[in-house]
């Protein structure tokens, strides 16, 4: 497991425990198991309502945890971009060709999983034809050289790839990542 998906996982479920503590201990004071905190008395001292810029922080606060859980509910959705398909014209009357750009990028990422140091690659191509975008995620071995493969990538991979689909530039991202696990590598 890696460390974001860790402590992803570790706050959800503090997050989780602090939500049934806060739903079980109101639930145990109406039934009178905390008989410390009667359920005839007051949550608060006194019936004077809060000032008014209290109640403001209030909503304030909500709305900014609202739109935290909101974003990293959407964080979670958004996993990978869904594939396209190119259609490319020769003459208008000679018909087209389609190409699926999980197949365009299938040749470049068996190149980096070939390159020495490399574990893992996934790429996929997004974007229209005349405005695409590469997105590269490559897992290294312990001993790998991420300048050095990031370089490789750069003079090797993009421009064949480039070459291949009759692309002058392909803006490109790569994430690099140490895998945690070790051993030997089978290829």
């Amino acid at each position: 497991m890696n460390r974001p998906a860790g402590l992803n996982r570790t706050l959800l479920a503090i997050f989780g425990l602090l939500l049934l503590a806060a739903g079980a201990i109101p639930a145990a004071i109406r039934f009178r198991r905390l008989p410390a905190l009667g359920a005839d008395r007051p949550v608060v001292p006194g019936t004077a309502l809060p000032p008014t810029w209290a109640l403001y922080v209030t909503a304030a606060a909500g709305i900014v945890v609202a739109l935290t859980a909101l974003r990293w509910l959407a964080a979670q959705l958004v996993r990978k971009p869904g594939s396209r398909t190119w259609r490319f014209e020769a003459d208008p009357g000679a018909g087209s060709t389609e190409l699926a750009t999980t197949a365009a990028v299938a040749p470049f990422t068996e190149e980096l999983r070939g390159y020495a140091g490399v574990r893992t690659a996934t790429a996929s191509l997004t974007g229209p034809r005349d405005h695409p975008v590469l997105l590269a995620t490559v897992s290294l071995e312990h001993d790998g050289d991420p300048t050095g493969i990031r370089d490789r990538i750069r003079g090797e991979g993009v421009p064949r790839l480039c070459q291949a689909l009759d692309l002058e530039a392909l803006p490109t991202r790569v994430e690099l990542r140490f895998t945690t696990t070790t051993g030997a590598r089978v290829t």
